[in-house]
């Protein structure tokens, strides 16, 4: 049957391919430890589960909501934007969204024009791009920096949108507020709007989180901030969140959300609105610094990578280039022959770095899945002589 040309082009997203691949082997009956993506041990938070049980109990049927998602779910979201963010907002400024994919692509989709081009910093979360293309919209893609300056911007051609990932998925940098205040001066400048992922918000180990929305008139300048609940709060398969944007924005997403999927299911709701109000989940991070700062230790003393403790989030970045640029073939045979699933930094646009999710399963699958990694490298680099 033909498919038209927008999606014959493009290809499924890599970290959900690797990810289907590792279901299917273990449908199969091959064990396989998957570190290609980050799926949490931890239980969604115990008020969540209670709430949404009670909700089942009560209800019994689950009402259609508003498509931006019920009022009093977003009076609620508003009031945690305002004391946990720092974000004057309103109730119709708020839309509740399937999972942060969905609130991005209504958010490009509503702001762009195709032939736009987007502004990403790489290694990037592969939805940017791969959103980004099937709206027919031009990426930039610029390196991540260590630090951003005036200087830097300056020197990048000018975008009709920014994305900003804060904290940033995978290398974990937390952006400043001097370097947030760099980025607000320089699309007022320059008239681009600007859009904030900030899914991560509350997986810190180092540093603070800085909303950049409250550091500014978002609503002047059009930014679009993006929450999600699956991994601050281990929420990944409930696929919900929230977007803030200014009201004719929220209005057009809405336009284009109802006749996807309407409003979020009413369930995932009442998740969402527990789950944002249990601030920080300081047990499941004292647990993760735990698990980064052991994976960290196992790799040091390895020669071919270079893995340094991220200041952020559930994924580990691994430099390998002493090794090989070919990381898509390092995965392949990773997985092939030790059935170990990463993900190369291919797919996040850096080759010849890799991608570890270390929140999965137990410690002892965490340093088993690491030892096969080091002893498939090993292998791999006395080849390679």
């Amino acid at each position: 049957m033909h498919t038209s040309a927008r999606i014959a082009s493009s290809r499924p997203l890599a970290t959900t391919a690797m990810h289907g691949r590792v279901e299917s082997l273990r449908a199969e009956g091959v064990p396989v430890i998957d570190f290609s993506i980050a799926i949490s041990h931890f239980p969604a938070p115990r008020p969540v589960l209670d709430a949404v049980a009670h909700a089942v109990e009560r209800e019994r049927t689950m009402p259609y909501t508003s498509v931006v998602g019920a009022l009093d779910v977003r009076a609620r979201l508003a009031d945690k934007l305002r004391k946990e963010n720092g974000i004057d907002a309103d109730v119709g400024e708020i839309i509740v969204t399937n999972g942060a994919k969905q609130a991005l692509y209504e958010a490009l989709y509503t702001i762009t024009d195709p032939g736009d081009s987007v502004l990403v910093f790489k290694p990037h979360w592969p939805a940017y791009v791969a959103t980004s293309q099937l709206l027919g919209l031009r990426p930039i893609l610029v390196e991540l920096p260590d630090a951003i300056t005036p200087q830097l911007l300056d020197s990048l051609e000018t975008p009709k949108v920014v994305i900003i990932n804060n904290p940033h998925n995978p290398t974990g940098k937390v952006y400043t507020p001097v370097e947030l205040e760099h980025i607000r001066a320089w699309v007022e400048r320059i008239g681009a709007r600007v859009i904030v992922d900030e899914s991560y918000e509350h997986l810190i180990f180092d540093g603070a989180h800085t909303s950049l929305a409250a550091l500014c008139d978002w609503r002047k300048i059009g930014v679009i901030t993006i929450f999600s609940a699956s991994q601050s709060y281990a929420m990944m398969g409930w696929r919900v969140g929230f977007a803030l944007a200014p009201a004719e924005v929220v209005n057009a997403m809405q336009t284009l959300q109802g006749p996807i999927t309407a409003a979020a299911p009413h369930l995932s709701q009442v998740a969402a609105d527990v789950a944002f109000a249990t601030g920080a989940p300081t047990e499941m991070m004292a647990d993760y610094r735990q698990r980064r700062d052991l994976a960290v230790r196992l790799f040091a003393e390895v020669p071919w990578i270079v893995m340094h403790a991220p200041a952020s989030g559930p994924y580990l970045w691994g430099d390998v280039r002493s090794l090989t640029m070919d990381t898509v073939g390092f995965a392949e045979r990773l997985i092939e022959e030790k059935k170990v699933a990463i993900m190369p930094g291919d797919a996040l646009g850096v080759p010849g770095f890799i991608r570890l999710g270390y929140i999965s399963d137990d410690v002892a699958t965490l340093r088993d899945g690491i030892r096969r990694i080091i002893e498939f490298g090993d292998a791999y680099k006395a080849v390679k002589r």
